[in-house]
């Protein structure tokens, strides 16, 4: 698993990588090619309008009998004075003739600006309101020009045209990125959704990489926990064999209590993983009633006094709070003090001591356990009530248990609606302070 895991993840990453890459090339492969076929429909369309006003421009020539002579002097009064388009027409029928030339190129509803001016340069014949500040920017703005030739002379051999057509379309662009939105976002949508596939991957495979680290220390912890009494109750069991055990009664009560002690030693634990799985389940029914915490306190510090004794450790009890009553289940906020200072127990330090503290803070009943432990640095504070973390002791073998105490303790404070903070510097101890509401009289 530690190596398939990384390669997994690499080859993931890299395909998504590739996906992205060539994501972006299509894209920007569209957006060129939707550019290009759009300047050639505008030219296509310029082309069209120029050749319209030309045979309308044409139709504006005075009417003659057919065969009917053209003097001399009459064709050079045409050339000299014959009408321009800017003459002829308005900025609104100029416009028309346009739109027409864009509808025939599918080009519905785009926007345009144009100028006919007499020369290839910009005069001030005829233009649209905004033409001259497009063309002022002419580098965000690709300008079609077509020149306007004579009626009779062709668009493309003209050699000095008296006027020229100029078209563009503004925000070209924004139009082109407009027309391809639906692609774009596709294209993005569903590179998200693979993005997020790949990370839901990843944390999947994490997630099952910690589950298997877990199982293995709790098997581990597990057979620890087990073998232990089993290998006490078989000694006592044999010695219970021995005929000098078997002759002296007080010898027979010892080693049976022996059995008895680890027995219950064993049962506590299969218990404690069975409460840990109908947690999972939800299965837990609290008995909520109105009960004075400082009783439920007492009835805990019983159960831990043995365990002081016999390391010959310290109790401070300071159990100040003017108000106590609150509502709790006796057993399972028992059990969550106890947890708590056997906790303190398991990670102490010589010279013992565990101060234990109430108060009454507003309508909160306030809990204080400190002790003058090993400690936990910040990323073990942040991971003590997940189930089966157990913290790292260095070289100390003596710490018990399957990592499930805290977790059952978080659980048990959210139960009782309840709220738990911890406080811990390596070395020097740990602070775990619980607060509850206070029941109603």
């Amino acid at each position: 698993m530690k190596r398939i895991f990384p390669i997994i993840t690499v080859l993931i990453l890299l395909s998504l990588l590739g996906i992205i890459f060539f994501q972006i090339l299509w894209i920007k492969g569209s957006l060129d090619t939707e550019e290009q076929k759009f300047y050639e429909h505008v030219s296509m369309a310029t082309f069209q309008a120029a050749k319209d006003l030309m045979e309308e421009k044409g139709n504006l020539m005075p009417m003659r009998r057919k065969n009917e002579p053209l003097f001399p002097s009459e064709k050079l009064q045409l050339e000299i004075f014959k009408p321009t388009i800017a003459q002829k027409y308005s900025s609104d029928d100029i416009r028309t003739i346009i739109r027409k030339a864009f509808d025939k190129q599918n080009l519905q509803k785009i926007p345009f600006e144009f100028a006919i001016s007499p020369t290839s340069l910009i005069g001030d014949e005829i233009q649209s309101e905004n033409f001259y500040k497009l063309y002022a920017d002419s580098a965000n703005n690709r300008m079609h020009v077509i020149p306007l030739e004579s009626p009779g002379g062709s668009l493309s051999e003209g050699i000095s045209p008296q006027e020229v057509l100029w078209i563009t379309v503004p925000h070209a662009k924004k139009l082109i990125w407009r027309s391809m939105t639906s692609f774009i976002v596709g294209a993005v949508v569903f590179t998200l959704i693979i993005v997020t596939a790949f990370f839901l991957t990843v944390r999947a495979l994490l997630k099952q990489k910690k589950l298997s680290e877990i199982k293995s220390d709790f098997i581990n912890n597990m057979t620890h926990e087990f073998k232990t009494p089993l290998a006490t109750i078989s000694l006592a069991v044999d010695a219970l064999k021995n005929e000098k055990v078997i002759n002296d009664r007080e010898k027979m009560n010892y080693f049976t209590g022996i059995i008895k002690e680890e027995n219950k030693r064993m049962n506590k634990q299969v218990e404690t993983i069975l409460q840990a799985a109908l947690l999972d389940r939800q299965e837990v029914q609290l008995n909520l009633k109105k009960s004075h915490a400082h009783d439920l306190i007492s009835s805990a510090l019983n159960n831990i006094n043995l365990q002081v004794d016999q390391i010959d450790g310290q109790l401070e009890i300071n159990l100040a709070a003017t108000k106590d009553m609150i509502l709790a289940d006796e057993v399972h906020f028992t059990n969550l003090v106890s947890n708590l200072l056997d906790n303190a127990v398991k990670y102490s330090k010589d010279n013992l001591f565990i101060k234990i503290s109430t108060q009454t803070a507003g309508n909160q009943f306030k809990l204080k356990i400190e002790d003058n432990g090993i400690g936990m640095n910040k990323e073990t504070v942040s991971r003590i009530f997940e189930k089966f973390y157990r913290a790292h002791t260095g070289n100390l073998h003596n710490v018990k248990g399957f990592g499930l105490g805290l977790s059952y303790v978080k659980t048990m404070v959210d139960a009782h609606h309840g709220t738990i903070k911890v406080d811990s510097i390596p070395g020097k101890g740990s602070c775990f302070l619980l607060g509850f509401p206070l029941s109603k009289p």
